[in-house]
C-alpha cells in the first residue's frame, strides 16, 4: 500500500517512468536520452487504486488455492511413488501417473499465466512479461482492431439503421413533457451562447455585414420599381393630402411671418404700404393655392406631382446619372457615424429581446419552438419517408466522421495505452482478470491429472 500511495502522489518509485524522472531530476539532467522519442506522460487517472488492491487480494487468495493444489498433487505423487517403490501393487502406479501429469499441467499453466504479467522466476525468458513489454504494440493492435471492425462505414451505417432513430426520436419528441424539456434546454443554450458572445465583436460583424451588403447592392432600380408601383396604385396621394393639410394649417397660423418675409425681400426704394399690400396679396394667393390643392383631387398641381414622381421612378431605373447620384447619396448616408451607431446598436436590442424571450416560458418564441417540436415529433413518428431521410442524414454524417477521422479516433486508444505506466498497467489488468486466470491453473492441474491417469490406464491395458 505504501507503493500505491507513492504512485498516486507522484513521488518517485511508482513505476519505471517515475523512477527515470526521479533519476533525471537528481543529477540535473532530463532523465531521457536526447535521441529518445517523446513519450506520452502517464495518465494520472490510470493509477493503481485501493479498489484495485482489494481485487488483487482476491487474486492472491486464488493464487494460494492454485498453488496449494499444486503442492497437494506433488505430495500425492511423492506418497504414491514411495508406495509403488515399497512394493505396493495396483493403485500407486495409477495415482502417481495422475499426480505427475497434474503437476506438469499445473506448472505449464502457471508459467503461461505468469508470463502474461512478468518474467517467471525473474528469468529473462523470451516472450514473457507480455503485457509490460508489449503494451504499446497491444494498444496499437487494439486501435487497429477497433478501426477496422467498429469504425467501418458499413458497420456504422448498419448499426444506425438497426436503431431506428427516426421513429424513436419522433415518438419521444411527440410527448409534451419531452418537448418542454428540449425547449428549456435550447433556451438555456441560446442564453449561454448570447452571454458568451462579446457585444462589441458581434456589433462590429453586424455593422460590417450590413454596410458591405448595402454597398454591394444598387438601390436605385429597386427604389424606382417601388415608387412606380406606389404611384400607379395611388398610394402617394395620402402623403400629398397630408402635406397640403399641414401646409394650409401652417399658413393660417403663421400668416404674419409669411407677409413679413415677403415684405423683407422687397427693394428699399418702394413705399412700405406698397410692400404691405404686395405681402398680403402673395399670402392670399399662396393660401388660395394650397387650399385648392387640399380640396381638389383633380388640381393641376397634383397632376404635376404625379408626372414628376412617374418620371423620377423611370429615371431611377434607367437613367445612369440619377442612379449614380442615388448611389453616392447612399454611400454618404451609410458612412455617417450616426447611421453606423444605429446599425451597431441594433444587435444590443435584438440580443436583449432574444434573451428575454428565452427566459420567459410563455414567450412567443418558446411557445412556437415547443409547438414546432411537437409537430415535428408527431410527423416524424408516423412519416416513414421523413424517418428515412433523417436516418440517411445521420448515417452519412456518422460514416463521414468515422472514415475521415478514423485515424484520430484509433490514435486516442493507442496513445492512451502508450501513456500508461507499464507496471501499473500489468498490475491493474492482473487485479481485474487475474482471479479468473488462476482457474486456468486449477483446471490445468485437474485436466492434467485426468489425462495422465487416462494415458497410464491405456498403456497398462495394452501391456506397455
Amino acid at each position: 500500500m505504501e507503493r500505491i500511495e507513492r504512485t498516486r502522489s507522484g513521488e518517485p518509485g511508482g513505476g519505471p517512468v517515475e523512477r527515470a524522472q526521479a533519476r533525471g531530476g537528481a543529477d540535473g539532467s532530463s532523465g531521457t536520452a536526447a535521441s529518445a522519442p517523446a513519450r506520452p506522460a502517464p495518465l494520472a487517472s490510470f493509477a493503481y487504486t485501493a479498489a484495485d488492491e482489494e481485487k488483487r487480494r482476491g487474486v492472491r487468495r486464488m493464487k494460494t488455492t492454485a498453488t496449494g493444489l499444486l503442492l497437494l498433487v506433488a505430495l500425492v505423487y511423492v506418497l504414491a511413488t514411495w508406495a509403488k517403490n515399497a512394493g505396493v501393487g495396483g493403485w500407486p502406479g495409477f495415482v502417481a501417473a495422475a499426480a505427475e501429469a497434474g503437476m506438469v499441467g499445473a506448472l505449464a499453466d502457471w508459467f503461461a499465466v505468469t508470463a502474461l504479467f512478468k518474467r517467471p522466476l525473474g528469468l529473462p525468458i523470451p516472450h514473457t512479461a507480455i503485457i509490460p513489454t508489449k503494451k504499446d504494440q497491444l494498444g496499437a493492435s487494439l486501435g487497429s482492431f477497433v478501426g477496422e471492425n467498429f469504425l467501418a462505414g458499413d458497420v456504422v451505417r448498419g448499426r444506425i439503421q438497426a436503431l431506428g432513430i427516426g421513429g424513436r426520436l419522433g415518438a419521444w419528441l411527440a410527448e409534451p413533457a419531452h418537448a418542454d424539456r428540449v425547449t428549456a434546454e435550447l433556451a438555456t443554450a441560446l442564453r449561454g451562447a448570447l452571454t458568451v458572445l462579446r457585444d462589441s465583436d458581434v456589433q462590429a460583424v453586424v455593422s460590417e455585414a450590413i454596410t458591405r451588403r448595402a454597398n454591394a447592392a444598387e438601390v436605385g432600380p429597386g427604389l424606382g420599381k417601388m415608387l412606380e408601383k406606389i404611384v400607379a396604385d395611388g398610394g402617394h396621394r395620402r402623403v400629398v393630402d397630408l402635406i397640403c393639410l399641414r401646409a394650409h394649417d401652417w399658413l393660417v397660423l403663421h400668416a404674419d411671418s409669411v407677409m413679413d418675409a415677403v415684405q423683407g425681400g422687397a427693394p428699399g426704394w418702394t413705399p412700405r404700404f406698397v410692400d404691405k399690400r404686395v405681402g398680403e396679396r402673395v399670402y392670399k394667393e399662396l393660401l388660395r393655392f394650397v387650399t385648392e390643392m387640399r380640396d381638389m383631387p383633380g388640381h393641376p398641381a397634383r397632376a404635376s406631382i404625379d408626372t414628376f414622381l412617374t418620371d423620377f421612378a423611370a429615371d431611377l431605373q434607367t437613367d445612369s446619372d440619377t442612379r449614380a447620384r442615388v448611389e453616392r447619396l447612399k454611400t454618404e448616408i451609410l458612412g455617417r457615424a450616426e447611421v453606423q451607431d444605429v446599425i451597431s446598436s441594433a444587435w444590443a436590442s435584438v440580443r436583449m429581446m432574444i434573451i428575454a424571450a428565452a427566459e420567459d416560458e410563455q414567450s412567443e418564441l418558446r411557445l412556437r419552438a415547443r409547438a414546432s417540436l411537437l409537430t415535428f415529433g408527431a410527423r416524424l413518428a408516423t412519416d416513414g419517408r421523413m424517418q428515412a431521410k433523417l436516418e440517411g442524414w445521420l448515417e452519412d454524417a456518422a460514416v463521414y466522421v468515422v472514415t475521415r477521422y478514423r485515424r484520430e479516433i484509433t490514435s486516442l486508444i493507442s496513445d492512451t495505452v502508450a501513456s500508461w505506466d507499464a507496471d501499473q498497467t500489468s498490475k491493474k489488468i492482473e487485479a481485474h482478470i487475474g482471479r479468473d486466470l488462476q482457474f486456468i491453473r486449477i483446471n490445468g492441474t485437474v485436466v492434467g491429472a485426468l489425462a495422465g491417469l487416462l494415458i497410464y490406464t491405456v498403456s497398462q491395458a495394452f501391456g506397455a
